[in-house]
Formats: structure tokens, sequence, C-alpha cells
């Protein structure tokens, strides 16, 4: 019986989904809805996301407008705005809040590099971690002789490809954010 790396391959899978929807949040000087993903406000006593709460619109490729649903959530969402890492100051008509994205300077764009790459790298961690988990429910398993030195020293082989293959998977996603942030 051959050990199965379908769980590990979905666990790994997750990890990779997690890191491109981080790195959605880190914004390029391009005015990008998923900037605003992990920003959530008081709604009647529940935590929800910004565009659950508001219609969100890029009116030219600098600016992003919310216009809640409900009137009363504007100085809610505009404090959220404020106290979160987004860096923006955001604009209050009465109506509308409207978010300007300077260009980016060079020093912040050094910085979110940075940011990209601490992300790839605790992504990398985090599939270094699946394998570690299941090479020792592999060897518990040997010590139990649920499966065979042989079975065991080819799960582990096959294990590391896997690992190989999302690590480069990693490489090349925090590769091409940072050139698309350099190009800005």
């Amino acid at each position: 019986m051959k050990p199965d790396l379908k769980p590990y391959e979905g666990k790994m899978q997750k990890s990779l989904d997690v890191l491109a929807e981080n790195l959605a949040g880190i914004r390029a000087g391009r005015a990008n809805a998923s900037v605003l993903n992990k920003i959530t406000v008081d709604y009647y006593g529940t935590a929800s996301p910004i565009q659950q709460v508001a219609a969100v619109a890029s009116p030219d490729p600098r600016t992003l407008t919310i216009q809640p649903w409900d009137a009363s959530l504007l100085k809610e969402i505009v404090k959220a705005i404020q106290t979160s890492e987004l860096g923006i100051n955001p604009q209050n008509d009465g109506k509308l809040i409207r978010l300007s994205f300077p260009p980016l300077t060079e020093e912040r764009r050094k910085e979110l590099i940075k940011q990209v790459s601490k992300e790839g790298e605790a992504s990398k961690v985090a599939i270094r971690n699946i394998r570690r988990d299941a090479i020792d429910k592999w060897k518990a398993a040997k010590k139990k002789s649920e499966i065979t030195e042989d079975e065991l020293a080819d799960a582990e082989k096959d294990m590391q490809k896997l690992t190989d293959k999302y690590i480069k998977e990693i490489d090349k996603t925090t590769a091409a954010k940072s050139e698309e942030l350099k190009s800005v």
C-alpha cells in the first residue's frame, strides 16, 4: 500500500492560493479593488468585507470609489481604511468615498518587493511543514509495519518532487509580482 499524496497536494495548493490572494492585496500603484479584500467594517454587529456592504468601482486607473448601500456606514468605512495598512487617506464627500492611489516612490516600491518576498518565504515554510508532517506520518506507519521501507523511500521521493514543484510555483508567482511592482 503506497502512501497517498493527494491530501498533501491539496494542502500545498491551498498554500499557493493563499499566497496569490495575499499578493493581490499588495497594491502596485494602480487602483485595484482587491486591496480592500482584508478590510472589514462593523455592519450591525458583524465584521463584513467592504465589498459586501458597498459598491466598489474604479473610474480611472488611479482611483477607487466606494459607495455604501447604507449611508450610515460612510464613517465606519473611512475609519476602517484609515486604520488598515493601505496607507491611503480616503476622501468622503457625504455619498461616496474616493481613494486616490499615488504613483509609487522608489522607497515604497522596495518595501513592497520585500513584502512580496516575505509572503513567498512564508508560503515556502508552509509547504515544507506539509512535507514534514507527511513524512512524519509515513515514518510512524513504517514503525507500525503498515508500510515497507521501500514504500517509505518512494513516498519520501515523491513528496520531495511535489514540494519542489510547489516551491518553483511560489518562486514564479513572487517573481511575477516583483516584476509588476518594478515596472509601475
